[in-house]
């Protein structure tokens, strides 16, 4: 595949108003590529643990695999990377399909956020 055939996520931290606003402009039928928001740091890095990173890393681009799958590639324990995998699901970054298996269905990750000094 090209890279400019390349499917890519971006995560970001976003404000809801932020997020509100692409969702209208796709509405409104402008290109809004692939986004995975956040509405804060904190909790950006309390689902993007280093160990669901390295979930995501292994899976992407590779398609839908069992759990065992990818505890296998990550070198983790199943039950563990059960876990995980639940937590990464329920924040919407991997998806279940119908045959129940798990898939990051990107090529490519983008993290994309800025940090500016306190107020």
């Amino acid at each position: 595949m090209a890279e400019s055939e390349m499917s890519t996520v971006v995560f970001e931290i976003a404000s809801l108003d932020r997020v509100k606003k692409r969702v209208a402009a796709a509405f409104r039928g402008e290109p809004q590529g692939q986004f995975i928001s956040f509405n804060s740091v904190e909790l950006f890095s309390s689902i993007l643990t280093p160990k669901r990173w390295e979930i995501i890393k292994a899976m992407t681009g590779q398609g839908p695999m069992s759990i065992r799958e990818a505890a296998r590639r990550v070198g983790r324990d199943v039950k563990a990377v059960h876990g995980d995998v639940h937590a990464l699901i329920n924040a919407g970054v991997l998806n279940r399909t119908e045959d129940g298996k798990v898939v990051f269905p990107y090529d490519a990750v983008h993290v994309d956020f800025t940090i500016t000094k306190a107020a």
